[in-house]
C-alpha cells in the first residue's frame, strides 16, 4: 500500500527534496488517518534517498518498531528492526506477504513507487493532495509511461483543504 502526499500538481517534494510545501495543511490535533493507517501496517519499504533526507531532516520516523526495509544499491550494515535491502524488490514484497499480518506500507519515494508500480506490486494507494502548486519538482508518477486502472473507494475532504484519495489498482 502507498500511502503519500503530493501538490495539486503531482509533486511529493521540490526539485531538491524540500518538503515545507506539507506545512500548508498542519492543524494541531489533525494527523489526517495516519496514526490509524499504521496500526494496520507490519512492515515499511521505502527508498534509500527518502531515509537519508528524512534522517538528514532531523525526523524520526513513526514506524521503527516494526520491520523497515530501505531499498539501496550500496550494502549497509542492519540495525535492529532496519533492513538494507539490495536483492529482488519482487522476491521481498512476494516473501512479505506469504508472512502473515497487515499491510506493507511503501513511504515513498517517487523512484521506489515507479519500480513498485512497474511490478505491480501496489495493491493500494492513499494519496492526500495538499492545495498547493509547486509548478515543478519531484513528481510522483514522473516517468511511468504505462496506464493503470484503479477503483475509487473513498474520498476525503479536511478543513485545511487536504483531500484524501483511496483507490485500489485493478488486475489487469
Amino acid at each position: 500500500m502507498l500511502y503519500i502526499a503530493m501538490s495539486l500538481d503531482g509533486f511529493i517534494a521540490k526539485s531538491d527534496g524540500d518538503i515545507s510545501f506539507l506545512s500548508a495543511v498542519e492543524k494541531e490535533g489533525e494527523d489526517y488517518g495516519y496514526a490509524k493507517f499504521l496500526e494496520s501496517v507490519d512492515a515499511v519499504i521505502l527508498g534509500r534517498k527518502t531515509f537519508d533526507k528524512v534522517h538528514e531532516m532531523g525526523f524520526e520516523l513513526p514506524y521503527m518498531d516494526r520491520d523497515v526495509y530501505v531499498l539501496t544499491r550500496t550494502n549497509r550494515p542492519d540495525s535492529g528492526k532496519l533492513k538494507f535491502y539490495s536483492g529482488d524488490l519482487s522476491g521481498l514484497v512476494s516473501g512479505l506477504k506469504k508472512q502473515s499480518g497487515k499491510h506493507i506500507y511503501c513511504d515513498g519515494g517517487a523512484e521506489t513507487v515507479r519500480r513498485l508500480l512497474k511490478e505491480n506490486l501496489i495493491d493500494e494507494l492513499i494519496v492526500s493532495v495538499i492545495p498547493v502548486v509547486l509548478g515543478g519538482g519531484i513528481a510522483l508518477f514522473g516517468g511511468f509511461a504505462e496506464e493503470k486502472k484503479l477503483r475509487l473507494i473513498r474520498t476525503e475532504s479536511f478543513e485545511k483543504g487536504l483531500v484524501q484519495l483511496h483507490y485500489e489498482f485493478l488486475k489487469e
